[in-house]
């Protein structure tokens, strides 16, 4: 490089976002991620060893996982190439793969392939790395927003190492945007900030660095030299929730929403229920995961549960919003404080199994259509007793096939509505349980 390059190369840098800037090039200066890159601890050891296995760096946006790949490269004497999944195609690939092998042949030097979004690959794309991966013509460390258990091929998957990265805590946070405020590649000591508005900051930041350090910068250039809290919060406006309708952090909201329904938490449920909706969520799928919720953990404890639910779906669709997050908030407080059962998914399951287990019983005589003499003077329907003509509308007949008359699918819980149906169904049981040898009636 001569001193045109370098002087091209240190206004680069200049000009570089902050978070760039701020970018770090050795694990004494990587903020978080503790439990992988700490003393004694699995990736530090592979990497001060100089055994570092392919991998892919699983974890939120903004967590470090770009800035591994080059630190490791760095620290081994690798050349690191780095390739996008959006835009790269087995053509690049192919050609990433012999320069490769043309590296290490020439001058013994190993190459770090890095594939940002590793889960846009399709399976062509994956399968043809397969075989480098296999043979350590390429050290391939993938990075993924997404569970790569899902999204990445099971034979490539099995030669990786997974390595969970989790978001930044506030504490770290609040070092990273700190040693960015006093170093001479940030901020470099021109700007004073409040504690207030490094804590706003960090709050805004959700767990991400590249976010707290973008905010950081932003709120600088309009903040002036002296950054509070209240300048902070103009600069930067209003905070964009985490959740991609697509991706992992859509389901553990969805999750968060549906057990919290459950441990009959309202609060809970409600404020996952505000997540989605000021996400943009469809409201007919949140709606069709209260109806599913109504049956799967109400069920007869509270039917009402399932009327609410659907008349829910009903009211948005008529309301809009809004004014539709009214009746969504109504009927989540009514399911999760409604008494709980679970019966409709287990008396199922038994029925399921039974099923499975016995195959195509005979359907009982008595219970057979019978709609011809043939079929008549077979003994189809014949014996059978119409509930309404008896005393309670209810007949001592049983209407499982024989083999399973004792069988029990449904069992009552003691909830709600349901606790009336225990007792009723021990006396229905007890006026429909087959009759031993000598046994009166």
């Amino acid at each position: 490089m001569d001193l045109f390059d370098k002087a091209a190369a240190d206004e680069a840098q200049t000009l570089a976002p902050l978070a760039e800037r701020m970018r770090p090039r050795t694990l004494d200066e990587y903020v978080g991620q503790e439990h992988l890159t700490g003393p004694g601890r699995l990736l530090r050891r592979a990497i001060e060893g100089d055994q570092v296995p392919s991998m892919i760096f699983w974890g939120p946006p903004g967590t470090g996982k770009t800035t591994l790949a080059r630190i490791i490269a760095q620290a081994t004497g690798a050349h690191f190439e780095s390739v996008s999944a959006v835009l790269a195609g087995v053509k690049d690939l192919r050609e990433a793969v012999a320069a490769a092998q043309e590296r290490w042949k020439l001058n013994r030097k190993r190459t770090l392939l890095f594939v940002d979004e590793i889960h846009r690959f399709n399976k062509g794309q994956q399968d043809a790395l397969l075989p480098h991966v296999e043979k350590g013509t390429i050290t391939l460390l993938g990075a993924t927003t997404e569970n790569p258990s899902f999204e990445v091929n099971a034979a490539l998957l099995s030669r990786m190492r997974v390595m969970t990265l989790r978001g930044l805590e506030e504490a770290e946070l609040r070092g990273l945007l700190t040693r960015a405020i006093a170093d001479p590649r940030g901020l470099g000591g021109k700007v004073q900030v409040d504690d207030d508005a490094l804590a706003f900051i960090c709050n805004v930041a959700s767990g991400d660095a590249r976010r707290a350090l973008t905010a950081l910068e932003v709120a600088a250039q309009h903040g002036g030299a002296h950054l509070t809290r209240v300048s902070a919060e103009e600069a930067l406006q209003q905070r964009t929730l985490l959740y991609d309708k697509g991706g992992e952090e859509h389901f553990n909201v969805v999750s968060a929403f549906i057990k919290s329904m459950r441990a009959s938490d309202p609060d809970a449920a409600v404020y996952w229920l505000a997540r989605m909706v000021e996400a943009g969520e469809d409201p007919r799928f949140i709606v069709r995961r209260m109806v599913i919720f109504a049956s799967e953990d109400v069920g007869n404890a509270d039917p009402q549960g399932l009327v609410l639910a659907v008349a829910a779906l009903n009211a948005v669709e008529l309301m809009g919003f809004p004014e539709g997050v009214l009746p969504l908030t109504q009927a989540v407080t009514y399911l999760a404080m409604a008494p709980k059962s679970n019966t409709a998914i287990t008396t199922y399951s038994k029925a399921k199994e039974a099923v499975t287990q016995h195959g195509p019983l005979a359907v009982p005589l008595h219970l057979r259509n019978a709609p011809t003499k043939l079929m008549k003077s077979l003994g189809y329907g014949s014996g059978y007793q119409y509930p309404h003509d008896y005393e309670g509308h209810v007949v001592a007949q049983n209407g499982l096939p024989e083999g399973l008359r004792h069988a029990r699918f449904y069992e009552p819980s003691r909830n709600g509505a349901e606790a009336k149906h225990a007792q009723r169904i021990e006396e229905l049981r007890k006026l429909r349980a087959p009759k031993e040898p000598g046994e009166d009636g």
